[in-house]
């Protein structure tokens, strides 16, 4: 079996399951920590900041810094920024905290002008017709669309509520226009993930509890992947498709004695 220079790591279903953390997370991410192995958590998550899924972490006692900390909101703003190098850009940004300040932090200004550069959608637990009009007339007066990621369903504490994905299908469907995505299981949140680690991803696994965007993150990738069985995707239903992970356990704890 491979030894693996780095890690990246899913947080929900992972990590953490709602406000519990799930068993054995903290003593495998100490295992790396002691073994001085890098790792990064990448996340779908669009509405916190890095900084708040670190204290998140922080609080369940389990290592983690901002700096270690890729979110969807991260990875767009890093794409706008790539795009866009000393250039002021204007966007039309339905989200929360978290995406607009990673947009505030590279200088993007945020507004409600329907002749904006960009429209950016993540998850808005606030959203309104009024913001949702705004964005598709943005987006028909020539603004790019962008989209945190295509989860069409997150959990809640009363079950599977909308995501952003559903968010921005309402938006494509209204425009005809489809949206480029940066979270899982799309390419760039990845680009961005190898990019802090320092790594190929010949060096690094991916782990996840979700085979739609964890573990089809690592394939499109070309990255080898661990799926965990604490979240989303069961065993029964992992056998149902084409692309394997490349191992499978049922808890973070089995994989400790690889590292």
């Amino acid at each position: 079996m491979q030894k693996y220079l780095g890690y990246l790591i899913d947080l929900d279903g992972t990590m953490y399951r709602g406000n519990e953390e799930i068993d054995g997370a903290k003593e495998f991410i100490e295992k790396l920590y002691q073994e001085n192995i890098p790792y990064v958590f990448v996340t779908n998550n669009s509405t916190k900041t890095a900084e708040d899924v670190a204290k998140y972490l922080q609080d369940m006692q389990i290592r983690a810094s901002a700096s270690q900390i890729i979110t969807s909101s991260k990875a767009i703003a890093g794409y706008i920024q790539s795009k866009h190098s000393g250039r002021k850009v204007t966007c039309y940004c339905i989200g929360e905290e978290g995406l607009k300040r990673a947009l505030n932090e590279i200088g993007v200004e945020l507004t409600n002008d329907i002749n904006s550069d960009y429209v950016i959608v993540g998850l808005d637990r606030s959203i309104t017709y009024k913001k949702l009009e705004g964005a598709c007339l943005a987006i028909r007066n020539g603004a790019t669309f962008l989209s945190t990621n295509r989860d069409h369903a997150i959990p809640t504490e009363k079950g599977m509520g909308p995501g952003n994905g559903a968010i921005t299908a309402l938006i494509s469907t209204s425009t005809e226009v489809e949206p480029l995505f940066v979270g899982k299981p799309d390419s760039i949140i990845m680009q961005q993930a190898l990019k802090s680690i320092g790594m190929s991803s010949e060096q690094v696994i991916m782990i996840g509890d979700n085979y739609h965007t964890d573990i089809q993150a690592g394939i499109r990738a070309n990255m080898d992947t661990l799926h965990v069985e604490t979240g989303v995707t069961t065993k029964e239903q992992l056998l149902t498709f084409n692309d394997q992970p490349t191992y499978t356990v049922k808890t973070l704890k089995e994989w400790i004695p690889y590292i």
